[in-house]
C-alpha cells in the first residue's frame, strides 16, 4: 500500500507568531519523524502551500517554516482555497503515484486540514490525521478533530512501514 503524507500550510505567513513556539516545535517533531520514515521507504511527502494573496513583493513570507524539514524528493502543491484538492492537481498526483492511505498534518485543524481531509475522503482516499501533527489557534479544534476523525500515531506509521 502506497502512503502519502500531506503537510498543510506550514508556512511563515500562516503560522509564525500565531502559535507558541513549544506547540509548533512539538508538532514539527512528529511531522518530521513521519516524513523521514515515509521518505526512507519510498512513500510520498507533499507540502501543500497556500498562495492566496502571494505577490512578488511578499513571496518570501509564503515559504515553508524552517522547523519542517523539506527534502529534494518532496513534492509541493500550491492552493488558493482551504481544500487542497479544490482546483489543484493533488488528486491526479496522488493517483499517478498509487497513493491509497493519506496521512494529513499541518495548520489549521478547523479549516484547511479538515477540508483537505474531507476532500480526500470524497475522492476515495483513506485519510487519517497525524496524532500530534495538526495545529490550530483554537485548542478545541484540534481536540474535536482527533475525536471526530480517523487518527494515526507515529508508532503505527513505523509499524506499517516495516
Amino acid at each position: 500500500m502506497k502512503i502519502g503524507f500531506l503537510i498543510v500550510d506550514m508556512q511563515e505567513i500562516i503560522v509564525r507568531d500565531r502559535l507558541e513556539k513549544r506547540v509548533l516545535d512539538h508538532a514539527c517533531e512528529y511531522i518530521n519523524h513521519v516524513a523521514d520514515v515515509l521518505r526512507s521507504n519510498n512513500h510520498v511527502v507533499i507540502h501543500v502551500q497556500d498562495v492566496e494573496g502571494m505577490e512578488e513583493s511578499n513571496r518570501d513570507a509564503y515559504q515553508g517554516i524552517t522547523e519542517v524539514d523539506m527534502r529534494e524528493q518532496d513534492l509541493i502543491i500550491t492552493k488558493e482555497s482551504s481544500n487542497a484538492f479544490w482546483q489543484t492537481n493533488l488528486e491526479e498526483v496522488l493517483r499517478s503515484l498509487g497513493v491509497e492511505l493519506l496521512i494529513i498534518s499541518g495548520f489549521a485543524a478547523e479549516e484547511c486540514v479538515l477540508f483537505t481531509y474531507n476532500g480526500a475522503s470524497e475522492r476515495g482516499f483513506k485519510p487519517v490525521m497525524l496524532q500530534n501533527g495538526i495545529l490550530s489557534t483554537h485548542h478545541e479544534a484540534v481536540t474535536s478533530t482527533y475525536r471526530d476523525r480517523n487518527v494515526i500515531s507515529y508508532p503505527v506509521v513505523d509499524y506499517l512501514i516495516q
